[in-house]
């Protein structure tokens, strides 16, 4: 699992029932901005997990989803019984509280069920740059405990006192030299964006991977609205996993309002940042026009790809025939991934699982592969000699030599006569010829073309 990094830290969750703050604090304190911020009681349902460092002590944050006692929906329970959980686990527990509002039933029953955990608690008074939130401070003295706290979230004030109380009651918290730290790293990491549309398993998928429930997981489409990170290793590689909230039809994005929207474009910053993305099926029910649409997003942001067909367990008993037929439908829908390994797999059962982070491992590799001037020359000579380039327009074209310009992805400059464009048809064909020679899985290959009188 996971959180090997955080275990050699302080572990320090933020509670406290919806919208009082936490996601804004949690932002402003591992300088990030991980947890969707909006007035939305609720919005952050997934354990956000990041990095802060203060005065040479550094230690990992957790932002839990707004705590409410039992309801009708079973996703705050599942909310609540996870903060449970995280409140047995950690150093320090920061109870934050609107200084606005004073003090609510949620309030004192969180801070009742705080007090049976034997966790050092402390009290953050959030707003408190409200005039209102003045005169109610001294309610939440009630609760018991020390210290109690004045912090504006949103502006920054007070957060260096709450860091100073923090620090002092980590027993685990340790001073890391930034030398350790490097060389700690000095195996590549490879980032990977688990993307799919709503209800396809990824939320299984990213937990099946660390074996804990980090991102919620219900029937009901979307579930997950935040991008959650973590570290796994694998043959000693670090691999950083990115969940992201399901990406939706435009029109239904649209409906959904403004959480909605800054979740999309969350998840597509994710594929931004990623090195592979693991493009995650429902092989019950095939690839649609949906799953192809967000393939294309992800081939258009330059990420290597892993197809990822979950759920393998409600059909595997189907027969070889299916096997390929559902491959045979998936590149059919896919064609422009023709070069993307497939993986079959159960989220829910743990099945071929090893599988796919081989594939992943592979693939973050071939991304980043160089190829020698000398060799990568020898084999444009061959390819054009099979067959000779033909350009974009008509006449006749050559291409000189070509050079390596990049990675991440693969990208090859050629040098052609009078800078003639070649023709999509014969650029596909030299990226098939690179692709083979060179080991390029998974991962898109960039042609571009210089000219050379």
């Amino acid at each position: 699992m996971v959180l090997q990094d955080s275990r050699r830290r302080g572990l320090v969750a933020l509670v406290g029932r919806p919208n009082v703050g936490k996601s804004t604090l949690f932002n402003r304190l591992t300088g990030r901005r991980h947890a969707i911020v909006t007035s939305v009681p609720g919005t952050t349902r997934d354990l956000l997990e990041g990095g802060v460092e203060w005065q040479g002590c550094e230690f990992t944050l957790f932002d839990t989803g707004g705590v409410l006692g039992a309801s009708e929906d079973p996703m705050r329970d599942l909310v609540a019984e996870r903060m449970r959980k995280i409140a047995d686990a950690v150093d320090v527990l920061v109870l934050v509280v609107d200084g606005r509002e004073g003090v609510l039933p949620a309030d004192e029953e969180l801070a009742q069920e705080l007090r049976t955990r034997g966790v050092p608690v402390i009290v953050a008074v959030n707003k408190t740059d409200d005039y209102r939130a003045r005169d109610r401070i001294t309610e939440f003295h009630r609760f018991g405990f020390t210290p109690v706290l004045e912090i504006a979230a949103e502006h920054g004030q007070g957060l260096g006192e709450l860091l100073e109380e923090i620090v002092v009651r980590l027993p685990a918290a340790v001073s890391v030299s930034r030398q350790v730290e490097d060389g700690s790293d000095a195996v590549p990491e490879i980032r990977m964006a688990i993307v799919g549309r709503p209800n396809v398993g990824k939320s299984s998928l990213l937990n099946r991977l660390l074996g804990e429930e980090r991102a919620l997981v219900d029937s009901a489409p979307g579930t997950t609205r935040d991008t959650v990170e973590d570290v796994l290793r694998w043959h000693h590689r670090k691999l950083r996993v990115i969940d992201t909230a399901g990406i939706r039809r435009p029109g239904r994005v649209v409906k959904g309002g403004k959480l909605e929207m800054v979740s999309v474009v969350r998840a597509r910053h994710a594929m931004a940042k990623a090195d592979v993305a693991v493009v995650v099926v429902d092989a019950s029910q095939g690839v649609g026009r949906r799953d192809a649409s967000i393939a294309g997003e992800v081939e258009a942001a330059g990420c290597s790809v892993v197809i990822t067909a979950n759920k393998w367990d409600l059909v595997k008993n189907k027969g070889s025939e299916f096997v390929k037929e559902f491959d045979r439908q998936a590149r059919d829908a896919l064609k422009f991934l023709d070069y993307a390994p497939i993986v079959h797999l159960s989220a829910l059962t743990g099945e071929r699982i090893g599988v796919l982070l081989t594939r992943i491992d592979e693939v973050g590799l071939a991304r980043r592969r160089q190829v020698g001037t000398g060799e990568l020359n020898r084999l444009l000579e061959r390819a054009t000699g099979r067959q000779s380039p033909s350009g974009a327009r008509k006449g006749s074209i050559k291409v000189r030599y070509a050079v390596q310009s990049g990675v991440a992805p693969p990208t090859f400059t050629l040098f052609t006569s009078q800078g003639a464009r070649l023709h999509f048809s014969y650029e596909r064909y030299l990226r098939k010829q690179l692709r083979e020679a060179f080991g390029f899985i998974g991962t898109p290959i960039r042609l571009k073309v210089r000219g050379r009188e």
